[in-house]
Formats: C-alpha cells, sequence, structure tokens
C-alpha cells in the first residue's frame, strides 16, 4: 500500500504512517466510518495521533479521490474508501445502520434526468432513509 499511497499522493506530499494507518482502517472497516470513530480505532494502533490530523487527512484524502465524503441523516459525515463502481445508501433513521445497494433502475434515471435537464450526468449520490427491518420490530 505504501507504493500506491505514494502514486496517488504525488511530488510534495510524504507518506507518513499516520496516513498509511488511517487509509489501512479505512479500507477494512465493515461500514461508514465518522471521523471519532476513525481516530479512535487509530487511537488504538497509534496514541499520539491527534484528531485534527485526521481531519487533515480525511479532507486530503478527500481531495485526491481515495475516500468519498457521505451525507447522511445526521449533523457529522461518513467515510469509507473511493468505491470502484457506483453504489448507493439505505440509512436507519432510527439506528443509524446504513445499508449499500446498487440498482439497475439508476442508469435509466440519471438518463432520463439529463436528457430532460440537458446535462452531462457523471455519477449519482443517492441514500434513502427510513427504518430497517430490526427497528421496524422493535
Amino acid at each position: 500500500m505504501s507504493g500506491e499511497l505514494k502514486k496517488v499522493l504525488g511530488a510534495g506530499q510524504r507518506v507518513t504512517g499516520q496516513r498509511r494507518l488511517l487509509l489501512d482502517i479505512i479500507r477494512k472497516a465493515p461500514g461508514h466510518l465518522d471521523a471519532d470513530e476513525l481516530y479512535r480505532l487509530a487511537r488504538e494502533k497509534n496514541p499520539r495521533l491527534s484528531l485534527s490530523t485526521v481531519y487533515r487527512t480525511l479532507r486530503l484524502f478527500k481531495r485526491l479521490g481515495l475516500v468519498e465524503e457521505l451525507h447522511f441523516e445526521e449533523e457529522h459525515h461518513h467515510y469509507e474508501e473511493h468505491p470502484s463502481q457506483e453504489h448507493y445508501h439505505l440509512v436507519c433513521l432510527k439506528c443509524g445502520s446504513v445499508t449499500e445497494f446498487e440498482s439497475a433502475h439508476i442508469p435509466a434515471l440519471k438518463k432520463e434526468v439529463a436528457r430532460a435537464f440537458r446535462y452531462k450526468v457523471k455519477g449519482a449520490e443517492i441514500h434513502l432513509s427510513g427504518y430497517c427491518p430490526t427497528c421496524r420490530r422493535a
């Protein structure tokens, strides 16, 4: 990963242990982490890491296209590794769980919207909110 990260960071950006650690945690995370969760997980491996370093690194990773910043129904952002293919999210309003999904209907929707508004649509960021099966049963 170090060589890959160096290539993405480009000239003038150092590949630090903290950056490697944060990207590794994001890549291995089973879900979508917010900055505080990422900070907590990273501090388990590097107690000297600061929250401001996490935020600066997330901004850098976002600018470089390594991560996506997701805006759900909460006041903070979530982060995931930049996906290799477009996908969408279901967000539970009660427990906050996030479920990724794909849909064959989205390409047709993008074409329809592009035609109607004369846009060249390059991507879609869709999240649907509601209540997951567990919260609906409770």
